[in-house]
């Protein structure tokens, strides 16, 4: 899918690619079987291949059924959603996991019904440790009780270990390969650390980062 509007899901709704958003959301919730999935993670092998611009129509798409998402940018190394919807990045999950806020007050509400978004706020030093927190495990049951989905994007899998630590928190993990670009042998690879790292993965989107 290749996306000059990178919020297509809300600008242009009756479009091809909003339609093959509203697929891949339909095709998440019947992966789940026996379960709804409420804390996904979506992610890639490698950099560059869409999973923010991902994440984000998914989340838009998934409000245009009544549910209230929350999209967490859990890349803590080199976030992008705050660019993505415009949002100022001062405070976030690195600023709520040091203590300096806390969820109610870093949530930004988007112009988009049912969806707000926590940035990364400032890159910390120690981003790994963060991620597999005691807090970090809190906020995430707090997220549960506040939202019907929370979708985290994080670094990509072979990059840094930060991917492997939130994935086993959340329940279901996306990987989204671009079409083209992602080597055989990466997707391979990321499928097999993340199932090592006990997470489950649920499915991947084909993109067309560029």
């Amino acid at each position: 899918m290749v996306i000059d509007n990178p919020l297509v899901t809300f600008n242009q709704p009756a479009s091809k690619i909003s339609e093959q958003y509203r697929t891949i959301r339909t095709n998440l919730k019947f992966s789940s079987f026996d379960q709804y999935h409420k804390t996904l993670l979506i992610t890639s092998p490698v950099g560059g291949e869409g999973k923010s611009i991902t994440i984000a129509n998914l989340g838009i798409s998934m409000t245009q059924q009544g549910q209230r998402v929350l999209i967490v940018d859990a890349n803590l190394r080199n976030p992008n959603l705050h660019h993505i919807f415009k949002m100022d990045n001062s405070l976030g999950l690195s600023s709520i996991l040091t203590g300096r806020s806390v969820l109610e007050g870093t949530v930004s509400q988007t112009d988009i019904s049912k969806l707000e978004v926590l940035t990364s706020g400032p890159i910390p030093h120690n981003p790994t440790e963060l991620l597999g927190s005691h807090s970090m495990r809190k906020l995430i049951n707090k997220m549960i009780e506040n939202y019907d989905v929370i979708l985290f994007d994080s670094a990509p899998v072979l990059e840094v270990a930060d991917t492997t630590v939130i994935a086993n928190q959340c329940e279901a993990v996306v990987l989204v390969l671009d079409y083209g670009h992602t080597e055989n042998q990466d997707a391979i690879e990321a499928k097999r650390v993340l199932e090592f790292a006990n997470a489950k993965v649920v499915g991947a989107v084909i993109n067309k980062a560029g």
